[in-house]
């Protein structure tokens, strides 16, 4: 994986914020970087954590905020408003993983990861997201966890998308809750800002629609694809 340095406007751009708020944010040290003389610098990699880490944990309305501003972001780059009918096919959900643990959890999503036809190396995806669990989990209070590289890798796939699977047992999986996990989303995008913009975009759908609940107890994959569409649908009218 190589080591990048970002500048402030690339930080800013990734990020979906003007340049302004990410200088007051290194100014209150909210962010990490790095000064080389009098050049702010950021390390992609402590980006890309700070951000996921800050995105899954937003309240409601600055969530809301946040998600407005990826969706400005990501225009150019989604045919729609929607995104989950691009990224999501029944055949990626898996409605009754038999995962017990985290790690196979992990192992048996990107086994289905595999049979989208869209991923070009298991093995480094494992590893990336063995890395990104050992620095904080990506599980969400509700019962949910959504997993991602630990940096954004292109090379990683021939397109993006999103697979989802439903273990039979609730898992212990690290949300800050303390309460087990059964839903596990598995976010596999090329481009970085588009990763951003679909945390935001699952993050609102469990905060604003029943979806959760609506996964649990769809009977089936093509179910639960219909339910993740018809949420998506109903948060973006409210957004409206």
């Amino acid at each position: 994986m190589s080591y990048q340095i970002l500048s402030l406007d690339a930080v800013a751009e990734y990020l979906h914020l003007t340049a302004d708020d990410v200088a007051q944010r290194v100014k209150r040290n909210e962010i990490p970087h790095q000064m080389r003389g009098r050049r702010i610098v950021f390390s992609k990699e402590e980006i890309d954590l700070w951000a996921s880490q800050r995105l899954l944990r937003l309240p409601g309305q600055r969530l809301t905020e946040y998600h407005r501003k990826t969706t400005r972001g990501t225009r150019e780059m989604l045919p729609r408003q929607t995104l989950l009918p691009e990224m999501i096919q029944p055949a990626f959900i898996a409605p009754a993983l038999p995962a017990k643990t985290k790690s196979s959890v992990l192992h048996e999503l990107v086994a289905l990861a595999g049979r989208t036809g869209r991923l070009n190396n298991p093995q480094d995806l494992l590893a990336s997201l063995e890395a990104r669990e050992a620095l904080c989990s990506t599980g969400m209070p509700g019962g949910f966890a959504l997993l991602h590289p630990r940096v954004p890798e292109p090379y990683l796939f021939e397109s993006s998308f999103i697979v989802l699977g439903r273990t039979v047992q609730e898992i212990h999986f690290g949300a800050p809750d303390g309460q087990p996990t059964n839903l596990f989303f598995l976010i596999c995008c090329q481009d970085d800002r588009l990763h951003l913009h679909t945390l935001a975009r699952i993050c609102l759908l469990a905060q604003k629609t029943a979806i959760l609940g609506q996964l649990r107890q769809s009977p089936d994959a093509p179910s639960m694809h219909a339910a993740l569409l018809a949420a998506e649908e109903e948060a973006l009218a409210e957004k409206a």
